[in-house]
């Protein structure tokens, strides 16, 4: 071990006032343990627009107290630099290891800088936040969550009053300030925020209770799972306030556990992760399964069908929303990501419902002007967007119920009106070929292979028009991204993820429906979006 390897941890060790976090990296000096300390001391996590996300531990690249402390720090600077002060900042925390800790780190340090703190009295979805800022004119919010990342991760989401998430410049202006802060010990920290619980959650769940009309059918049985994560408890008291019968839910994941035990990624998308509610669904006879990710910011849905059954892709849930809250053309704009289906934008088309594509994320989504319905694939629905400007998996929950419960009022399941927009608009199908990494700088080099030698063709489709994102657009600002037009309406697009070491590629065909026969089509599709990963896997060369 170097030298100044070793100083740089004897620093950290001096200043950190955790002492878990302390006992870990004096075992690993006494180990001399170049390889791990040198993970851990080689940079810092970064802070961008998705705030800090990071495997729990000591060392400025990890998730811990000091980072936290600094980063509430740099956020408290931002604000009294730019006036912002008059009002609160919201707080709220999820249930992994250390949330409620960097969750009080963060009130006191808000305290100590002379600006007012709200914390929750409890752990509490992401989406309460969201809504709680604008509800209380709060300045800025911080959710200390992961969202839906491996048990061994915590994170640091920042808002800004307007009740979205940070963007730039913000995000860059905050990370300078975070950089400024000097030794822990100069940083000033108060005891005297104040807490707030029922007053918040009975105000949002009374906002979700007025989505559903009170003509509206509500017959249907669900299962239902919050991964272990937050949600359960206000997602079954919004159910009960809409006039819902309250779901089942799978016992084995029905109270938060930050260790996940019983799936391997807390994410609805991953292989698995939903079979436990399925399971439930299939014994209780059940019409519809819905999950939330840990933090419930996040809606999945399953449904059964004549092969048993099957999770909603994001996008067909995205469409089937579309389709349900655009109906009636209401004024305003429908937004979603240019990762997700070009579906939504000829739903809006055909209800007169004005359309814009964003990046990738809910920090850009949410800020869209008017906006009066937005999604991404990744199973981010925002269904109420004057109350909540954020993906909000419990009033999607509710949203998708009201539908599920009208169309069994007529005899059909959310799959036959699946096949109503297959017929109206022709089959979207949508895929990802996501490849996970242990290097990052491999996902650079992909990118960079394929800005040097971009495809000619994937798949049956020729590629017509190539789209560097990296370029920015008068729509568009710039992004690390890669977007293919193909032949036929196909499309492809390439980017790293924001929140975790993967190369994501997302697909899309559009196949007409001949003579009202969706499998076909579906059929067709499966097969074309099959071609044109085999292509895309070549020519990333991972």
């Amino acid at each position: 071990m170097t030298d100044e390897l070793r100083a740089a941890a004897e620093a950290w060790l001096s200043e950190d006032p955790d002492p878990d976090t302390r006992a870990e990296l004096q075992q690993l000096l006494d180990a001399d343990d170049t390889v791990e300390l040198a993970d851990r001391f080689d940079g810092t996590l970064e802070f961008g627009t998705a705030g800090l996300r990071g495997a729990v531990g000591a060392g400025p690249n990890r998730m811990n107290r000091v980072v936290v402390i600094r980063a509430a720090a740099g956020l408290a600077a931002y604000l009294k630099a730019n006036g912002l002060t008059d009002g609160p900042v919201l707080i709220g925390y999820d249930a992994r290891h250390k949330s409620d800790v960097f969750a009080q780190d963060t009130a006191a340090v808000v305290r100590g800088a002379g600006l007012d703190a709200v914390l929750l009295d409890r752990h509490t979805p992401t989406p309460v936040i969201a809504f709680g800022i604008r509800h209380l004119k709060a300045v800025a919010g911080v959710v200390v969550t992961a969202s839906h990342n491996p048990p061994q991760d915590n994170g640091y989401k920042v808002y800004l009053g307007d009740g979205s998430q940070i963007v730039p410049p913000a995000d860059a202006e905050i990370a300078a300030a975070i950089a400024a802060v000097g030794q822990l010990e100069s940083v000033p920290r108060g005891d005297d925020w104040q807490t707030i619980g029922d007053e918040l959650l009975n105000a949002y769940l009374d906002r979700i209770a007025q989505l559903v009309p009170a003509e509206a059918p509500r017959e249907l049985n669900v299962a239902y799972t919050p991964l272990h994560g937050v949600g359960r408890i206000l997602a079954e008291d919004a159910v009960a306030r809409a006039g819902f019968a309250v779901p089942a839910v799978v016992a084995s994941q029905a109270d938060p556990d930050p260790d996940f035990p019983t799936v391997h990624f807390p994410n609805p998308e991953e292989p698995g992760a939903i079979d436990a509610a399925l399971e439930l669904a299939r014994e209780i006879g059940a019409d519809i399964a819905v999950a939330n990710d840990p933090d419930a910011d996040r809606c999945a849905v399953a449904v059964p069908g004549p092969d048993g059954w099957r999770m909603l892709r994001g996008d067909e849930l995205g469409a089937l929303l579309g389709e349900f809250l655009l109906s009636s053309s209401p004024d305003g704009v429908a937004a979603c990501s240019i990762v997700s289906s070009s579906l939504l934008g000829k739903i809006a088309k055909a209800y007169d419902v004005r359309y814009v594509e964003t990046l990738t994320g809910f920090k850009w989504i949410g800020r869209v002007p008017e906006l009066v319905f937005g999604y991404e694939e990744a199973l981010g629905y925002c269904v109420d967007p004057t109350a909540v400007k954020d993906k909000d998996g419990v009033s999607t929950l509710v949203r998708v119920l009201e539908m599920a419960a009208r169309a069994k009022a007529d005899g059909r399941t959310l799959l036959d009106l699946l096949d109503d927009l297959a017929n109206k608009y022709g089959l979207h199908a949508t895929d990802q070929l996501s490849v996970r990494v242990e290097d990052l700088s491999l996902i650079q080099t992909a990118m960079t292979n394929l800005r040097a030698t971009p495809p000619t063709t994937l798949g049956t489709h020729s590629v017509v028009q190539t789209d560097d994102l990296a370029q920015g657009s008068a729509e568009l600002p710039p992004t690390d991204g890669l977007r293919y037009t193909l032949s036929e309406g196909a499309r492809v697009v390439v980017r790293p993820s924001g929140t975790e070491p993967k190369l994501k590629c997302y697909l899309e065909v559009v196949i007409p429906v001949q003579n009202q026969d969706v499998a076909a089509a579906r059929i067709a599709a499966a097969k074309d979006l099959e071609g044109i990963k085999q292509a895309l896997s070549t020519a990333l060369g991972l």
